[in-house]
């Protein structure tokens, strides 16, 4: 027997027993969600979250069925984003494809707005406003409904699944997917006349299109609202990171008064409150965050600022008969304030709530002006380039342009057209008598009309090898005229 062989299962044992003890201890980089249950409370920021809920979502699903007249062969529905025929309704205002900057401007408008609203009140749209917010709320309220509240929920997630249990369940999925689907297919209303693809979705003639979004909307709704909840707010959504730059020491926050309600501890009936704070330890401010927060440990990434600590403290104090707003709207300044002894104040115009609010209404009135004085004709000319100019047998040079004049006006308009530039040009047009006084044509409304016109120059006038042009197209009613400039090509030097 060869005993120089090395023995291999040996070696291997061996080699597995180093690297174990060599290797570093694995960890779990990724905490598993806890499931939050937050307590229903009443109070008059709950009263407002319900009324900014209510109002919210009464708009988002009834906006699309509102009609707005706008003349024969425009479409009547209030708020429309158009694709199909090229553009975005909004009640009275119509933006055309090349007018996209007023979409800019209303972004921007909401983004100042938003800076503005952040450095005086926090998270306020987090709060209140936010999409993710107010169907999170929508989606717990059915919860608290079937399953009851927070230990009732709690208990019957622990117990062992029943014929009760699978009941309450099914119902609460079965109630968040039709709102999950009602919110999907109130979305798509806005891309199709609200009526005509309702009727048709349900008789499986709408487009490809309106099925895919309205699934893409349920499934996100479902899961966001009813399974991620505080997560999308926490990991997903860039604003927490974003607002801590636009607050400062002066900014309004849902805020724990530390210097009120330290030392915090329990507290029985017919003790005395020297020598400690209005806290009681009795965490029914946790118990109502949906964010599974202590407020008491001061500002945090994941308090959306929705303000239901303050109605469940306000409870609490008024059953031991301490005074409200332990928790409540406060400033970083107003803390050090207190501290000194001096008298807390609110200070709303700074530097940057003034420069979020000049610049919210410079826009603003950019915007508006530009709406008011915009124009209802539109004019564009494109000059051949392949060839850029004909030679004809004469010795006259031709150039070719198509000429669009668009018709921003709900009304059939008459257009002259002029060319200025060259005197001695001759001027014809495709398919129509364009010479003399024929130089009329119509344009329907909110349409628009193409011509394809030749401008041919003699040769005795063809002086340089480019010579400016001006088209005209004057309404010969209101006088309104679009002009646009190009240029005629010859080739000579």
């Amino acid at each position: 027997m060869d005993t120089s062989a090395p023995n291999s299962d040996a070696t291997t044992v061996t080699r597995i027993e180093v690297e174990a003890v060599n290797a570093p201890e694995k960890r779990n980089l990724y905490k598993a969600r806890e499931a939050i249950y937050p307590k229903n409370v009443h109070g008059k920021y709950r009263k407002l979250k319900w009324f900014v809920l209510v109002l919210t979502l009464g708009i988002y699903y009834l906006i699309p069925w509102v009609r707005w007249p706008r003349g024969p062969g425009e479409p009547d529905q209030a708020v429309l984003v158009d694709f199909a025929g090229s553009r975005f309704y909004f009640f009275a205002i119509e933006i055309w494809p090349d007018e996209l900057y007023y979409v800019t401007g209303l972004l921007i408008i909401a983004a100042l707005g938003l800076f503005l609203a952040t450095a005086l009140f926090g998270r306020v749209w987090c709060g209140y406003t936010c999409p993710q917010t107010v169907w999170t709320d929508l989606f717990i309220a059915v919860e608290r409904i079937i399953e009851g509240d927070r230990n009732k929920r709690i208990k019957l997630d622990r117990a062992p699944w029943t014929a009760d249990k699978i009941t309450k369940k099914v119902s609460k999925h079965a109630i968040w997917l039709l709102i999950a689907m009602a919110t999907g297919g109130a979305w798509i209303l806005y891309f199709h006349d609200a009526p005509s693809l309702a009727a048709d979705f349900f008789r499986g003639q709408a487009p490809f299109t309106a099925y895919f979004y309205c699934a893409l909307l349920t499934f996100t709704t479902y899961i966001f609202a009813g399974s991620m909840r505080e997560q999308v707010c926490t990991y997903m959504c860039p604003w927490p990171r974003i607002q801590a730059s636009l607050t400062d020491e002066h900014t309004l926050q849902v805020s724990y008064k530390v210097d009120r309600g330290e030392p915090r501890g329990p507290h029985k009936k017919g003790d005395g409150w020297e020598d400690r704070g209005d806290c009681v330890s009795c965490r029914a401010c946790v118990a109502a965050c949906p964010m599974g927060i202590d407020i008491r440990e001061g500002a945090q990434l994941e308090c959306i600022n929705c303000a239901l600590c303050i109605d469940a403290c306000d409870d609490i104090m008024a059953k031991v008969d301490r005074p409200f707003s332990l928790i409540g709207y406060d400033t970083d300044a107003n803390v050090e304030l207190r501290k000194t002894g001096k008298k807390p104040r609110f200070q709303f115009i700074r530097v940057r709530t003034i420069v979020y609010g000049v610049a919210l209404v410079i826009v603003a009135a950019i915007m508006v002006a530009t709406l008011m004085t915009r124009a209802t004709v539109n004019l564009s000319i494109t000059r051949d380039r392949t060839p850029p100019y004909v030679k004809l047998s004469d010795g006259a040079i031709r150039n070719a342009y198509t000429l669009k004049v668009v018709n921003r006006d709900n009304i059939e308009r008459s257009f002259r057209i002029t060319i200025d530039g060259i005197e001695t040009a001759d001027v014809t047009a495709i398919g129509e008598d364009f010479s003399g006084e024929n130089d009329i044509i119509m344009a329907g409304g909110d349409g628009a009309r193409t011509l394809r016109l030749f401008v041919t120059m003699p040769p005795d006038a063809v002086t340089t090898s480019s010579m400016p042009l001006v088209f005209s197209a004057t309404d010969v009613v209101s006088g309104e005229t679009a002009v646009k400039n190009t240029t005629f090509l010859s080739g000579e030097k």
